[in-house]
């Protein structure tokens, strides 16, 4: 199947852009469903880095963690999440427009199924993220544009 793809542009530099949405630490800030998120380990976020997230899913909180498959600033990130039933798999590009000071993000989601995730994931879990995915980069948006919702 294909993956749910979002795109969004935004008035700030991909430099900005890109530093935010990879700071774990900020991911409560325009990811509605994140409880909390951490790098695991030291030093600066790279490839390899793991984060450590738990995410509200209905009624309940789950941990997860994930890995970045790719990094290269200011341009894309990807990641893979690493354990559970269902497991995100995410890439996000950031392409300056005009004399560099916008930038259009894009963000391509897809998930692979382990165990009952094998039925979670056509059933459930790819309507939800169809419905939520487009209301996170707008939330981003705002936040980086500085605009009260």
């Amino acid at each position: 199947m294909a993956p749910i793809v979002h795109s969004v542009e935004i008035d700030r530099k991909p430099e900005d852009v890109f530093a935010y949405v990879t700071d774990p630490s900020r991911f409560t800030e325009w990811q509605d469903n994140v409880v909390s998120a951490r790098l695991q380990g030291e030093g600066p976020i790279r490839q390899g880095s793991k984060v450590e997230m738990t995410r509200r899913m209905g009624k309940r909180q789950q941990s997860m963690t994930s890995e970045l498959t790719a990094f290269d600033p200011p341009r894309s990130y990807a990641f893979r999440g690493l354990d559970g039933p269902v497991r995100a798999r995410g890439k996000g590009t950031f392409e300056p427009l005009g004399e560099g000071e916008r930038t259009r993000f894009t963000f391509e989601l897809d998930f692979d199924g382990h165990g009952i995730g094998k039925l979670l994931v056509p059933l459930v879990v790819r309507r939800q993220a169809q419905k939520e995915l487009p209301e996170t980069p707008e939330k981003l948006k705002r936040r980086l544009e500085g605009v009260s919702a």
